[in-house]
């Protein structure tokens, strides 16, 4: 007798491998990714960016036990959103900050701590297979491009971000920009 698919939520959930923990982080980084999407409405560019992120990242998913659906210019466009929001909030993102803010970027900061998570699952697996570099790059410039989002989002509504200084680590001072004396 056949199994009744509604007692089966997903088809390899009782594998040994850690591809199920990495496909599982990744589907819940694209589903956090739908929710940001309703939040940021009022942001054209984080609407449309986060349009092309989220199936994205159900390619980085399936990328890892099918086919390589991550290529170059994926990457190039990811490495492109990265560059447009940095332009945007690169005096707010030199140190850490809180993950606070409005609705849309507390949901945006935990979008980047699931891609953060789905880079260290990914780790996981390629202890046990080998795993392309572009994946790697992808899912990291993700988790920043994600992070760069909140601080934008805040920033659009007003937001000032809130930064968070160690008690554990030292801080390191900052490089001073090289003046171009001619």
């Amino acid at each position: 007798m056949k199994k009744d698919m509604r007692y089966l939520c997903y088809p390899f959930m009782r594998e040994s491998a850690v591809t199920v923990d990495f496909e599982i982080r990744t589907d819940s980084l694209t589903t956090r990714i739908g929710e940001a999407l309703l939040l940021t409405q009022d942001i054209e560019a984080i609407q449309r960016d986060l349009q092309i992120l989220q199936p994205m990242a159900y390619h980085l998913n399936g990328s890892v036990r099918g086919k390589i659906a991550i290529h170059e210019e994926d990457l190039i466009e990811l490495s492109n959103m990265y560059d447009y929001y940095v332009n945007f909030t690169k005096d707010k993102i030199g140190n850490f900050v809180l993950p606070q803010g409005t609705h849309a970027a507390c949901v945006l900061h935990v979008c980047r701590s699931e891609a953060k998570k789905s880079v260290r699952a990914l780790h996981k697996v390629s202890l046990e297979k080998e795993i392309p570099n572009i994946l790697f790059d992808y899912a990291n410039l993700l988790a920043n491009v994600l992070f760069t989002m909140a601080v934008y989002v805040n920033q659009h509504h007003g937001v000032e971000e809130i930064p968070f200084v160690s008690k554990s680590y030292p801080t390191r001072p900052k490089k001073k920009e090289v003046t171009n004396q001619q």
